[in-house]
């Protein structure tokens, strides 16, 4: 049995809009269907102003960019945590930024807030929260520290869309708020991404950066800031339109997964960390089915190895960027400066729990993990 990661299913829905994109002339960004993807969007989720963009990585560099018209310079610097997908630190990178990396809480994989000030300094100017897992970070206490020292806040939701923190919607506690689009996730338009905001300014800042910095609405070669070719394609649109109408119910499926999986290891919690919701305070997105070891003796490489010889495609839970991925070494940090985050890179993994999983799939994965661990007992 075959266990994908994520699935491209081109519904009804879906077809008949890449069939009109199909007969015009007019395919790439900003175009009719890009609008009401934007506009469907801010229908979805009560997002203000929303910038549909190319991939998470877009929304997240242009989000950072924007920082610019606020004062920021080159070599000012953005905390984020040390665990997360790559495009995080390469965002900050591209944007001209210094990434400053927090280390990670292991139970939750997100940026543990304790942790945050001290490494705040005279050049920060932003923190990147990253809702990993679709487990929101614990934003009022983000917040307040970034209101303290007169910080930007980007939320980095690209896993956790429909995620709530204290009723509060995942995205609205920021001043930005970054999605990605991609097929694994919850609304897939195949590659894109999504920036909201409930700031105009802002608005209009991302939408010429999205744009290689022209005027907002100009084609005309008059770049008055810094930006990039940014922008999502009506084909994009197109698919991601289809996912926006379907989100809840997508949602629910992916959560009804989700659960099922957790129920049906709570006998392997004496060996691993798995997701986990705190319902008096948080709703946690369905992105995928994490698991970290508990102890490095339970051999997460032939785990690893076992899932992917039963057909079971599971990831990575990322690794620590700044001492365990080799693009970041130019920063100077060693082994053993983010030990949460070099554990759970070293000791995690995950796998998806998608729609079109069916129940004869959960439980092929469950039979995997519990012959898995066996041994152990």
């Amino acid at each position: 049995m075959e266990y994908d990661f994520g699935k491209l299913v081109f519904g009804e829905n879906a077809v008949s809009n890449l069939m009109k994109v199909l007969t015009t002339t007019h395919t790439a960004g900003a175009g009719e269907m890009v609008k009401d993807y934007e506009k469907k969007w801010a229908e979805l989720f009560g997002y203000k102003n929303n910038v549909a963009v190319s991939s998470g990585t877009a929304a997240d560099t242009a989000a950072c960019i924007a920082l610019h018209d606020f004062g920021a310079q080159r070599g000012d610097e953005i905390i984020a945590p040390a665990c997360a997908f790559v495009a995080v630190g390469n965002s900050i990178r591209m944007a001209g930024f210094k990434p400053v990396f927090v280390d990670i809480e292991r139970e939750t994989l997100n940026i543990n807030p304790r942790l945050i000030e001290e490494r705040v300094t005279p050049r920060t100017r932003a923190i990147m929260a990253v809702h990993t897992m679709g487990k929101p970070c614990e934003m009022d206490t983000i917040a307040s520290i970034a209101q303290k020292h007169g910080l930007f806040v980007i939320e980095d939701c690209c896993e956790a869309h429909g995620a709530k923190y204290n009723e509060q919607l995942i995205g609205s506690w920021g001043n930005m708020a970054t999605f990605s689009s991609y097929v694994s996730h919850l609304i897939s338009s195949m590659e894109g991404g999504m920036i909201s905001t409930s700031d105009e300014r802002i608005a209009g800042i991302l939408r010429s950066i999205r744009n290689h910095g022209r005027p907002d609405g100009e084609t005309y070669f008059n770049h008055i800031r810094f930006g990039g070719n940014f922008k999502m394609n009506e084909l994009e649109a197109a698919v991601g339109l289809a996912d926006i109408e379907d989100f809840w119910s997508t949602f629910n499926t992916r959560k009804d997964n989700l659960n099922y999986l957790l129920a049906k290891t709570e006998d392997l919690k004496e060996f691993a960390f798995f997701n986990s919701e705190d319902k008096t305070k948080e709703t946690v997105c369905p992105h995928a089915f994490s698991v970290t070891l508990k102890d490095p003796k339970h051999d997460y490489p032939a785990l690893y190895k076992h899932l992917q010889d039963n057909r079971i495609n599971c990831k990575r839970n990322f690794g620590s960027m700044p001492t365990q991925h080799k693009a970041f070494e130019f920063l100077g940090h060693k082994i053993g400066e983010f030990p949460e985050a070099e554990y759970v890179g070293d000791n995690g993994l995950h796998f998806g729990v998608h729609k079109y999983l069916t129940r004869a799939h959960l439980d092929f994965a469950l039979e995997v993990l519990h012959e898995y661990f066996a041994k152990f007992y």
